[in-house]
């Protein structure tokens, strides 16, 4: 197992599966870029599935181990993105309810 980093901004909140749903431009190098993200955080997607249609990426990308908070830094990054049309973001498996839905 990969060594977990430490979410210092949110050390009390419990850990869940997040999805991740984006729309973006088709640009070769946009799937490394959005796993990148994760990398950076020593985090490995659980299921990761790309679809291109009509000039569009769709992407959902699903991972444990990262607080709500964590999950949703990382959402602003994916949306800073310079191809990335928007990005939604929902916890799933039962994890505890949030204002779930953040498109931008």
């Amino acid at each position: 197992d990969a060594p977990v980093r430490a979410d210092v901004w949110a050390a009390g909140s419990p850990h869940c599966r997040v999805r991740y749903q984006v729309l973006a431009e088709v640009e070769p190098d946009l799937l490394c870029r959005l796993l990148n993200l994760f990398a950076l955080q020593f985090l490995t997607p659980q299921q990761v599935r790309a679809e291109q249609d009509d000039g569009r990426l769709s992407i959902d990308i699903e991972l444990d181990g990262l607080s709500w908070h964590r999950a949703q830094v990382i959402g602003e990054k994916m949306r800073n993105l310079i191809s990335v049309c928007s990005v939604a973001l929902q916890p799933t498996q039962g994890a505890q309810r949030h204002n779930a839905k953040a498109v931008g």
